[in-house]
């Protein structure tokens, strides 16, 4: 007996340093994110395992998902994944971006003279050939959201706060 309420403990205490995620999202995407969660909670048990991945990823047409690749998702969740658990690895993707600060940063080594602007045809041939080349749909996706001034420059202390805060045009 004794055991057991140590292990509802241990389980109840695991729960609790992710409850907090809850306050990352507004209502409505909690509510988004529970839908989503019973679409790939197949069996209904509140628990995402292996197969239900696997049902989720047929019903989509992909018939040749491999364990491995299964295997890697199910374990971001350190354990079994719940909703409490899928909201949080959301909320680490989601939010997983690096402090405002540090995009900053980076932004201001294409900014060599401090005009708080990168011009958006530079910065876009750079974006795709170097390091981690973005295709041009990911680019133009990525400076859909982009302030541009009309001569051709990022404003990218506002993009900045768009990536770390989200941008009001999106939630209106």
């Amino acid at each position: 007996m004794a055991s057991k309420k140590a292990s509802n403990k241990r389980q109840r205490g695991g729960q609790k340093s992710c409850s907090n995620v809850f306050s990352m999202f507004e209502q409505s995407q909690i509510q988004e994110f529970k839908e989503a969660f019973g679409c790939i909670d197949q069996d209904r048990d509140g628990v995402i395992k292996k197969q239900d991945l696997k049902e989720t990823y047929g019903q989509l047409g992909k018939l040749n998902v491999k364990d491995e690749e299964l295997d890697e998702m199910l374990n971001e969740g350190k354990g079994p994944i719940n909703f409490t658990v899928f909201l949080s690895l959301f909320g680490e993707k989601l939010n997983g971006t690096d402090p405002e600060d540090t995009i900053l940063a980076a932004f201001k080594l294409f900014d060599p003279n401090a005009t708080g602007f990168v011009n958006k045809d530079e910065f876009r041939r750079l974006l795709m050939n170097q390091a981690d080349k973005f295709t041009a749909e990911e680019v133009d996706q990525a400076f859909a959201l982009a302030p541009i001034d009309p001569t051709g420059n990022i404003d990218y202390k506002s993009l900045c706060y768009i990536i770390t805060h989200g941008d009001e045009k999106e939630e209106s």
